[in-house]
Order: structure tokens, then C-alpha cells, then sequence
């Protein structure tokens, strides 16, 4: 039976009521929530009036993100612990704003190996969860081993880390972005340059500079044109995925009574005290009544 546009309508306020309320259910979450969404507004009003157009819609995008972690516990009826809420939303602000609006990825050493890194390990948290809630369906008669959860988690989060790294690749090959970061190199191992053809690899070392048209380039070496950058992120990708995985393996083990550093990361089903859209429901539903 389809609902009527104005049953529409009520559907989408209860749901902002629902959203308002989520944001405000733990009070550390709450906070992180509304500094970062407060400086994403500063400096998205500053990009706006020194015409930097690009950035101002990464500011945009910055905070339709921050609302995600409520969306998806009001949406899917699970609820996001505090640390891995928290989490979540520094990683997007970290990403979005500070790497790409104040180019954290040029002028911080390391910044896009440590999001990388973040990132396996979140990435794994979401995987081994979708498997926990499904397993915790009354539904449902299956019952998973911790091995198979942490394998679960551990090959999610690689899945995410090379999709991402094909994204990255795709939008540098078709829209001209340097997303894959270009490395300098002072050695080169080729076949390429073999003159037999005879698939022996030839060594240039001590490469110094490079000419491109006959004129220098000054950087000191090779340019490798991310290769390595996708190599180094696919490995830190795969450390948060092995470090979340194998305390996911004890956390399963103990059936969440061992104390690791996935306790604070795993969602649940919302209790009913805590389902806010349905209370919003069921209260409607008896005002009709």
C-alpha cells in the first residue's frame, strides 16, 4: 500500500525529530559533533569569500558527512558506541577538511598514511559488526566462529582499501587529479630498458634529476607516478585491518566480555529506550488513536 504525500511528509519530520535527538543522546559525540560542524561553517563561509569554489564543496560534503553516524543508527535501528562515532567523525573531518581543504596530504608528513592506517581499522570494525548484527538475528539459526568474524573483518576492510585505491586511480586517469601521490626515487629496476629483450632486469642507480623535453625537472631523483603511494596505502590499510581483526577474534571469543580495542567499536541493535524514531512512531500512532 503506498502512503499518501502527506503520511510523506510526516514520515521525513518524525525522522528529524529522530536525527535532532540521536545527536544528542551521548554527550562526548555531541560535542565532537558540533565543533567540527562549527569549524566546517567557519571555513566554509572563508573559502567562499576568497572564491575557492573547490573547497568550499569539500566543506559541503565535510558536513552532509557529519551527519552520517546519526543517519545510519536513526535509519538501520543499530546503535554506534561513542568511540567509534567519535571516530568517525574526526576521520571525515581529518579527510575532507583539514587534507584536502588546508592540503594536510601535501604539507603534513605522513597525513595520508595515517588516514590510510585509521581507515583499514574502521573499515574492519564495520565489517566484523555486519556480521556480529546478523549473527545476533533471532532469525537467523547460523552461528559464526571468531576466526571466521575476524576473517570476515580483516578481508571487508582490504575489499574497502582496494576499491578506494581504484577510485583514486580511476579519478587520476580520467579527470587529470593527483590523488595517487607521486614519489621521488634515486633507483630503477627495468626490463624495459633490456636491448636484448631477454626480460633482464637493467639498474639505474644514483638517479639525480630528470629531463622531461630536454628540460630539468629538479626534483632530485625519479618520478614515480604513484605506484608506491598505492602500495604504501593498500600495506597501512591491511595494519589497521590485522590490528582490528585480531581483537575482534578475542572480543568474539569472549563473547564481548573481554575488554579489547574492539569493545568500543562493535554497533549493536537499538534497545527499545533508544530506537527514537519508532518512540516518535508509536507515539504518533496513539495520538490518533
Amino acid at each position: 500500500m503506498k502512503k499518501t504525500r502527506q503520511e510523506k511528509q510526516q514520515d521525513k519530520k518524525d525522522f528529524r525529530k529522530a536525527l535532532q535527538q540521536e545527536l544528542r543522546e551521548h554527550k562526548s559525540s555531541f560535542i565532537v559533533f558540533y565543533t567540527l560542524r562549527a569549524l566546517a561553517i567557519v571555513i566554509l563561509i572563508r573559502q567562499i569569500f576568497q572564491g575557492n569554489y573547490e573547497s568550499a564543496f569539500y566543506c559541503i560534503l565535510a558536513l552532509v558527512l557529519l551527519y552520517l553516524p546519526s543517519w545510519i543508527q536513526v535509519r538501520l535501528h543499530i546503535e554506534l558506541p561513542p568511540p567509534l562515532e567519535i571516530a568517525v567523525l574526526c576521520f571525515i573531518f581529518a579527510a575532507e577538511i583539514l587534507g584536502e581543504v588546508n592540503a594536510f596530504y601535501v604539507v603534513v608528513p605522513h597525513w595520508d598514511t595515517m588516514l590510510h592506517t585509521i581507515n583499514g581499522f574502521l573499515a574492519a570494525a564495520v565489517g566484523f559488526s555486519l556480521i556480529m548484527l546478523l549473527n545476533d538475528d533471532e532469525r537467523l539459526t547460523f552461528d559464526l566462529s571468531p576466526f571466521f568474524l575476524a576473517l570476515v573483518a580483516f578481508c571487508f576492510s582490504m575489499t574497502i582499501g582496494v576499491l578506494w585505491e581504484f577510485f583514486e586511480f580511476g579519478a587520476d586517469f580520467f579527470f587529470h587529479t593527483d590523488m595517487q601521490k607521486d614519489t621521488i626515487i634515486n633507483d630503477l629496476y627495468t626490463v624495459a630498458l633490456d636491448p636484448t629483450n631477454t626480460n633482464k632486469v637493467i639498474a639505474i642507480r644514483g638517479i639525480q634529476d630528470v629531463a622531461v623535453n630536454g628540460e630539468s625537472l629538479g626534483l632530485g631523483g625519479y618520478l614515480d607516478i604513484g605506484l608506491i603511494d598505492t602500495m604504501k596505502d593498500l600495506f597501512v590499510n591491511f595494519i589497521g585491518a590485522v590490528v582490528f581483526s585480531v581483537t575482534g577474534f578475542f572480543y568474539a571469543k569472549s563473547k564481548g566480555k573481554r575488554r579489547t580495542a574492539a569493545q568500543g567499536f562493535v554497533p549493536s541493535k537499538k534497545t527499545a529506550d533508544h530506537d527514537y524514531l519508532r518512540q516518535i512512531q508509536r507515539l504518533r500512532k496513539k495520538k490518533k488513536q
